[in-house]
């Protein structure tokens, strides 16, 4: 009995979301009018309470025979998490209310799509880790297609739906083939086994390869990327803003674990793959905003550019001298990623004139004559995301690259950085559309919850100041994190 509570107590957070989750849906239903308040701000309350379960409890160790593992690396993952959905949560209110879509499933659908990221973190076997990533991607399923008046979204969510669905297909083939060969499910267990073979067979790699194709459509890694344009345009674009930040790192929490725990031995097999998942997504993501004028279907690019980085960093973990520090560097990227990602949308949400919104490109013309303190937030932000000195950015490429130079992968950062380059030109295209084209329309003034999260975002990424006391504590977390998986 003591064990099974002490097991319980792992899993804390989540156990708050389940519960919150299925107490809000009768909040909603029964609620009237103001339900849909109440479950918003319960939902964002639950969020940050996941955010901080792990720290609070400091739990360390796995339940459910070890198909639940909780360790440093979750916890801090799992903050990640919990923060993002719920500041997402958060900016998306005004927006919802001026589009007449203000219902509360929406945030219902958020708390159970953090429920499964939070277990695909944590999970320790095969199974936990598919039940995770399901109860994900059905919520986000629904989310992409909530507007259903909207042609745009209902085909956004069918076409992530069919591909979702396609990539549950690859990963589930893979996990087969994976059991077929090692004879368990348990994350240990098939690392035992494959540290006792001195030869690791076809079968084994096969599976390796069909799982990391299905995770690389999670994280929208090219050639499986194909969704990510059309779903963030045609998505609402408040759940444009979450796809782009917390389902990204959670799969890639994901891989990393897979990476240094069942398949550590097999390096040799999937370093391989993450290097060409790695170089394809930054040379397309780079290349294909080049031409874009939707700056949803931009940041959908830039996204998938972003992942490559991300990957650099995680191919220096299965070098000999990679380990902790590609996946410190991991971290640090999309810590910093996603703060400017979230300031982003937050802005993009700000980009509304008395016709309703605005997503062209083109359309910001002279929006420093008519918003200057909006115009001087996306300039950071841009700035920021094209990895500029000395803006974060540039920082969370520095440490994201370094592992991989130091690890002897230097012409893998060298296309990165060709593909940085390319890149900057498309963030500073929407600068130079800013403050040196024509003016093309007046913005509305913005909700002031948008503009202080706007505004805390651009704060946060602009170092000069903030530099040595964001980072000096917040790398001591990521360090033991890191080392947590080691």
């Amino acid at each position: 009995m003591g064990q099974e509570t002490m097991g319980l107590s792992l899993l804390t957070g989540e156990i708050v979301l389940a519960l919150s989750a299925v107490l809000l849906l009768l909040v909603g239903a029964f609620g009237g009018g103001r339900g849909v308040s109440i479950v918003r701000y319960a939902s964002i309350a639950a969020l940050v309470i996941f955010a901080f379960a792990g720290f609070i409890i400091n739990g360390q160790g796995e339940a459910f025979k070890g198909a639940f593992i909780t360790d440093d690396f979750s916890h801090y993952v799992k903050a990640l998490i919990g923060l993002t959905a719920a500041a997402s949560l958060w900016f998306s209110r005004d927006w919802f209310k001026s589009e007449k879509l203000d219902q509360f499933e929406y945030s219902v659908l958020m708390l159970f799509a953090v429920l499964g990221m939070g277990v695909m973190v944590s999970a320790g076997n095969l199974l936990s880790m598919y039940v995770g990533m399901e109860m994900q991607a059905l919520s986000l399923y629904v989310m992409a297609a909530f507007n259903r008046d909207s042609l745009r979204a209902s085909e956004a969510g069918l076409k992530y739906f069919v591909l979702g669905a396609l990539s549950s297909g690859l990963l589930l083939y893979g996990m087969s083939l994976i059991y077929g060969f090692t004879g368990s499910l348990s994350f240990s267990e098939i690392s035992a086994v494959i540290g006792g073979e001195e030869h690791i067979s076809a079968g084994i790699v096969a599976g390796l390869v069909f799982m990391l194709a299905g995770l690389a459509f999670k994280i929208s890694a090219a050639p499986f990327h194909m969704w990510t344009p059309d779903v963030y345009e045609g998505a609402p674009t408040p759940v444009t803003g979450f796809f782009a930040g917390a389902p990204k790192l959670a799969a890639l929490a994901l891989i990393t674990r897979l990476m240094t725990g069942p398949f550590a031995q097999a390096q040799h097999s999937w370093q391989q793959v993450i290097i060409v998942l790695a170089v394809m997504s930054m040379l397309i993501g780079a290349f294909g905003a080049l031409t874009q004028t939707n700056i949803k279907r931009l940041l959908a690019y830039s996204s998938i550019a972003n992942m490559g980085y991300a990957l650099v960093a995680l191919a220096s973990v299965g070098a000999a001298t990679g380990g902790a520090a590609g996946v410190s560097g991991m971290l640090i990227f999309m810590s910093i990623y996603l703060v400017a990602i979230v300031g982003t949308f937050a802005a993009i949400l700000q980009m509304r004139t008395r016709e309703g919104a605005v997503e062209g490109i083109a359309d910001l013309g002279g929006l420093s004559k008519s918003n200057l303190p909006l115009s001087l937030i996306l300039t950071t932000l841009m700035f920021s995301l094209a990895g500029i000195p000395f803006f974060m950015g540039f920082f969370g490429k520095w440490f994201a690259f370094a592992p991989a130079f130091n690890s002897g992968l230097t012409w893998l950062v060298v296309i990165a950085l060709l593909s940085s380059v390319i890149g900057a030109f498309y963030y500073l295209r929407v600068i130079k559309v800013i403050w040196f084209d024509d003016q093309a329309q007046e913005f509305v003034k913005a909700p002031r919850a948008l503009a202080v999260l706007s505004a805390f975002s651009a704060t946060l990424i602009f170092p000069v100041l903030l530099l040595p006391f964001v980072t000096a504590p917040t790398r001591a977390l990521i360090e033991a994190a890191a080392n947590s998986l080691f």
